[in-house]
């Protein structure tokens, strides 16, 4: 969660963020790790919906959060929760298929050579330290398994705006890979794309957000 701690700098007063830390994490670390995105997206709903009747909300995803944040948008707008925009970012729309072979059962030291080499992200300090590798190993495997195991179905587009982001030299998402979300809105869509990797979003913050925001606040004036 402390990467999202900036972010707070780049919005209105009047915009509340709410960070969602998933099972397996810092401060979550006793319970059980998800087995699908359906669990999640359950416990998402019972937690936000008695707050968000009545208040425009908006969702932002990376990687597989994005497929957790666009089946989450689905479900706010079955319960008729007005949904303001949904931010993806490093992740191919959610009906293209996995280019990329399953790798959630390959041996401990593969799966690491190979999440380095699609996403990079890893620091070398846990790369080289067995114990580190171990003690993180759990949930990075458990995400991929999610990712691997999710299975797209077919439905009503969203209404909302859709805007996806992606780094120039992500290695696991192209272009046209992120220009297919907009085949998910009947809504207005924008692609932006910046210089970096997997994780453009941390080394990209200042001109990412600012797009965000930008984009966000267009949203909300049609709800004001």
């Amino acid at each position: 969660m402390s990467a999202f701690r900036e972010w707070r700098d780049y919005f209105s007063e009047e915009i509340d963020l709410c960070g969602v830390q998933f099972p397996g994490r810092p401060g979550r670390l006793v319970e059980s790790l998800p087995v699908s995105t359906s669990q999640i997206v359950d416990a998402l709903a019972e937690e936000v919906y008695p707050y968000y009747k009545e208040t425009p909300v908006a969702l932002f995803g990376h990687s597989f959060g994005a497929l957790v944040a666009f089946e989450f948008a689905r479900r706010l707008h079955a319960l008729d929760i007005n949904l303001a925009h949904l931010f993806v970012s490093g992740q191919g729309a959610p009906h293209l298929p996995d280019p990329e072979p399953p790798m959630r059962h390959l041996p401990d030291e593969r799966f690491f050579d190979e999440l380095r080499r699609r996403y990079g992200g890893i620091p070398d300090e846990i790369v080289a330290c067995e114990e580190l590798k171990q003690l993180f190993l759990p949930v990075l495997r458990a995400d991929i398994t999610l990712k691997e195991t999710y299975g797209y179905t077919a439905g009503s587009r969203l209404k909302c705006a859709i805007s996806a982001f992606g780094g120039r030299q992500d290695a696991s998402v192209t272009t046209d890979d992120l220009d297919a979300w907009r085949a998910q809105t009947s809504g207005a869509f924008k692609l932006r794309m910046f210089p970096g990797n997997h994780f453009f979003v941390h080394n990209e913050r200042k001109n990412f957000l600012r797009a965000v925001a930008e984009d966000l606040n267009g949203s909300l004036r049609e709800f004001s």
